[in-house]
């Protein structure tokens, strides 16, 4: 008997989705020659790793549930989307068996160990290789830290006595948002998972990807200490982003150079309980990006320097590419 699932009703997958906490969702077409392909692979993952209230698998015909489809941004068939306490964790977009085989294999794992209380977005902890996250996932995309290639992380202006530019991708919730914190300066660089600036409030970040990806938004937490140092760092107010550069490029280039976007926070986007402000980016202008290179500008206040604590990447993967080929790549035909 098969333990998949069919939906009727946005009304029911709503419910559906509160009834287990990690949640695999086929959106399909019965026109669809990959879906068809795909199906028996989905069948079996169902079979082998449903169990209840953990891990339960749906099927959602996009032509009779179009309002379900929308909601969630399902433009290709199949798309499986992966929730996990409600919220969207995963999407793949394609009959691709072994990535849809590890991927479900692995929220199935975390399920076990995780339990089915509690949220896993707006500060939750991590937990079975999920990441800890500031902020809701957004609708149809997923979190897209496993795509980044951690080893060409690169930070220009940064002081090496706070922490190195892989924390902003840790998966651990920040410590500054343990009771308690000290400042930046207090804590040996082997322990702190931030990072400052350093000579003045300018913070230039690269982020190499391992595959061609969307990029719908982005996370930027930051928890200056409240108290206890003469020298608090700033939260940072104006971001400069830059698209499919090769490296690192420098404050006099970037400064003389039209970004891909440029946004300024306000005192009021910043999440009062996880530190987290979210940055909404021109979809359209931020299709097949291998790289992203983030230019912290200046800060909101009159200190010296700012600090970032953590950095989430929302969007949609690709395929991956061989590293050490990074090439500029424009926006996709038509878009």
């Amino acid at each position: 008997m098969s333990k998949i699932v069919r939906i009727s009703s946005k009304d029911e997958f709503s419910k559906f989705l509160s009834s287990s906490t990690i949640v695999v969702a086929d959106f399909y077409a019965d026109w669809c020659g990959p879906c068809k392909v795909v199906a028996p692979i989905f069948e079996g993952l169902a079979n082998r790793l449903a169990r209840p209230n953990k891990v339960s698998f749906t099927k959602i015909d996009v032509d009779a549930h179009q309002e379900l489809a929308a909601a969630y941004g399902i433009t290709a068939m199949p798309t499986f989307l992966i929730f996990k306490n409600g919220n969207v964790a995963h999407s793949i977009r394609g009959a691709n068996p072994q990535l849809l085989t590890s991927k479900v294999q692995e929220f199935a794992s975390s399920a076990g160990s995780n339990g089915s209380g509690g949220a896993d977005n707006g500060g939750g902890e991590s937990s079975g290789g999920s990441q800890w996250l500031g902020g809701s996932v957004p609708k149809g995309y997923s979190e897209l830290s496993e795509e980044i290639e951690i080893k060409g992380i690169d930070l220009l202006n940064c002081d090496n006595q706070v922490g190195p530019g892989r924390s902003l991708f840790a998966a651990e919730k920040p410590s500054g948002l343990s009771a308690g914190e000290s400042s930046g300066k207090a804590k040996a660089a082997s322990t702190a998972d931030w990072v400052e600036s350093d000579t003045d409030e300018q913070l230039m970040l690269y982020i190499p990807f391992q595959s061609s990806i969307k990029i719908h938004s982005l996370q930027i937490t930051s928890l200056p200490p409240s108290e206890g140092d003469d020298d608090v760092p700033m939260r940072p107010k104006t971001l400069k982003l830059y698209t499919n550069r090769a490296h690192i490029i420098g404050f006099e280039d970037a400064d003389d150079e039209a970004p891909t976007q440029e946004v300024e926070l306000a005192p009021q986007d910043w999440d009062a309980k996880t530190g987290t402000a979210t940055v909404e980016l021109r979809f359209v202008k931020f299709q097949r990006i291998t790289s992203l290179v983030v230019y912290f500008v200046d800060g909101d206040g009159d200190a010296e320097r700012i600090r970032v604590d953590r950095v989430r990447i929302f969007g949609e993967a690709g395929e991956k590419r061989e590293m050490g080929k990074l090439e500029k790549i424009g926006d996709e035909q038509g878009e």
